[in-house]
């Protein structure tokens, strides 16, 4: 079982590329928290924005967390923002402009990416493609607490020139094309990012490279109505129990069964509403003897039950593309 693989699918991340932006300085783009993108990505819950500078130089920086140092963006290089905060790409560090809400609307009569211009001198040129990626966050998603606020990545050479192709000369199934792009940027720089974790990191994503615990992660996303036991995941994994427990627990956050409950409530969310799965079926589906069982797990994680909790969920889609 590819877990991260498994969770992305099941968190239902989705991309979408919207701004073909052309700067000269000097430029600020500053771009609202995720609440306020529910109109880019109708039913997403987190927005993450990401900035792929194609030519030039920029600089990026979180608002809302001070103290954050701006970072540096080079040409042919990415810059995610995880956190769904409010943020600014610009020509010099520490410039700021209003946001505008309007642009995120999308426009039915207008085909994706919108061109954009900012600033207006005569320094050299930077040209971004700038679009997000949508995702839920609850009831459960790892990924993003996984992940630090600001990350920038470098994608590879083909990714790069694909990007530019279909920015430049628009074609059919181009707004595709360059949201499957978007989504392929997210996964590589979680990848990127993993790699560089020190030996000694937390972390979710640290669990996934270990050898006993990744393995342990695999069991459950790959067999998630199994009746697992703590004993019985360690044996598989070849730790005692105790060791596994505490392995586990320090690597990724949460003991195991925690965790395994909190997955299986994430999974029995995707079945309803994307696989539209009844609530005992999909309660059955991933491990719950009983309906009521499942309706109480649910509403302790998120103060509603399931059916409360999806028609609430149909409506918030349904109000974020009206605006």
């Amino acid at each position: 079982m590819d877990v991260l693989s498994d969770v992305l699918r099941v968190v239902r991340l989705t991309g979408a590329v919207l701004f073909d932006v052309h700067a000269r300085p000097p430029w600020a783009v500053q771009s609202p928290a995720s609440p306020a993108l529910s109109a880019a990505m109708p039913g997403s819950e987190r927005v993450l924005a990401f900035h792929f500078l194609l030519e030039g130089e920029a600089w990026a920086q979180v608002i809302e967390r001070e103290g954050t140092p701006p970072l540096r963006v080079a040409a042919g290089e990415a810059v995610i923002v995880t956190g769904g905060r409010e943020h600014v790409i610009s020509s010099e560090p520490g410039m700021r402009t209003a946001p505008r809400f309007d642009l995120y609307r999308r426009r039915e009569d207008q085909r994706l990416p919108y061109a954009l211009t900012a600033g207006g001198g005569a320094g050299p040129e930077a040209r971004l493609s700038c679009g997000f990626i949508g995702c839920d966050a609850r009831p459960f998603n790892p990924v993003l607490e996984a992940l630090p606020p600001l990350l920038v990545v470098r994608p590879n050479d083909e990714l790069v020139r694909m990007a530019i192709a279909e920015s430049e000369a628009p074609t059919p199934g181009g707004e595709t094309i360059l949201a499957r792009l978007s989504e392929l940027l997210f996964l590589q720089a979680i990848r990127q990012h993993l790699a560089a974790l020190p030996g000694d990191a937390t972390g979710w994503l640290s669990g996934l490279r270990d050898r006993h615990v990744g393995r342990a992660l695999a069991l459950m996303h790959g067999q998630p109505a199994r009746r697992w036991t703590l004993d019985a995941l360690a044996q598989e994994v070849g730790l005692s129990r105790s060791v596994f427990a505490e392995r586990f627990a320090a690597l990724v956050g949460l003991p195991p069964m925690q965790y395994l409950a909190t997955w299986r409530l994430q999974r029995a969310a995707w079945l309803m509403e994307v696989q539209g799965l009844g609530i005992a079926q999909a309660a059955a589906e991933v491990g719950y003897e009983s309906e009521a069982a499942f309706n109480r797990a649910f509403r302790k994680r998120l103060g509603m039950p399931p059916g409360e909790w999806r028609r609430a969920r149909a409506a918030a889609t349904l109000v974020s593309r009206a605006l």
